[in-house]
């Protein structure tokens, strides 16, 4: 059940691709607050495999089941765009004590850029410790099966990206 709060935040990342830890970090965060939006960041450092349009969409169709969660490009500072969108939250996953180093110098230097948008950590599902993006499109890059890891939607994309056939038979393990 989504939380009546009118809280707004902001979930941003590349999401290149979405995995299952993020839609799971996303449902588990509308307990809290009222409106989740997913932004898709343009700009990371990172070379994305999908572009910023086809990220925005595959999250579009993921939770478009689900009112309370919004998905945005954005480009430029995360701050600014959090300010804009006149969210109060900015909310990050955390895996691993290696996570929390870097997520909370980007906690620091964005309290220190605009004092009023808090972070929120929210720990990832143990079931999901161990995914990220970069180990899946990995992992499918090199025949991996990555059922069960990502929605099956990300699952036919990234098969079609990379040219490799689309898994078939029962998920190992569930």
């Amino acid at each position: 059940m989504a939380n009546p709060n009118g809280c707004v935040a902001i979930y941003p990342g590349t999401f290149d691709p979405l995995t299952n830890g993020h839609v799971s970090l996303v449902r588990r965060a509308l307990k809290i607050f009222g409106t989740i939006i997913v932004a898709v960041a343009a700009d990371s450092g990172k070379t994305p495999l999908f572009s910023r349009d086809e990220r925005v969409a595959i999250a579009e169709e993921v939770f478009g089941d689900e009112p309370q969660v919004m998905v945005e490009g954005f480009d430029g500072l995360l701050v600014n765009y959090v300010e804009k969108r006149r969210a109060d939250v900015i909310v990050r996953g955390l895996r691993a004590v290696s996570d929390f180093e870097y997520e909370f110098q980007l906690a620091l230097m964005n309290r220190r850029l605009k004092r009023h948008i808090e972070t929120v950590f929210i720990m990832t599902d143990y079931r999901w410790l161990y995914i990220s993006s970069t180990i899946i499109k990995e992992a499918v890059r090199l025949g991996g099966d990555i059922r069960g890891l990502v929605p099956r939607l990300v699952l036919e994309r990234l098969c079609e990206r990379y040219g490799v056939p689309l898994p078939r038979g029962p998920v190992e393990g569930e």
